[in-house]
């Protein structure tokens, strides 16, 4: 995936937890806005623009690390497809 340094993930320099802030729940880094936010708001349909000018504390890179968080993990939850087996 390109944006990647060696075995880094895209999102691990913008995004955060630590129980002091909201609960633990994952942030962006120096805010106290929620992963869960940023994605409850692309999922309503907001653009990144939307969001960018209703948390004017992100920036565009918030925005995708938040969304290759998602894919992430959504990809490791995903189950594996089955293998035809061959007689």
């Amino acid at each position: 995936m390109s944006g990647t340094e060696g075995d880094r993930a895209p999102y691990a320099e913008r995004i955060v937890r630590n129980p002091q802030i909201c609960g633990g729940e994952p942030v962006l880094k120096g805010t106290r806005i929620t992963l869960r936010t940023v994605l409850a708001s692309l999922a309503q349909g907001d653009s990144v623009e939307d969001i960018l000018e209703d948390f004017p504390s992100l920036k565009p890179e918030d925005v995708r690390a938040a969304i290759a968080f998602a894919a992430a993990s959504a990809e490791e939850d995903l189950p594996l497809p089955a293998i035809p087996q061959i007689r």
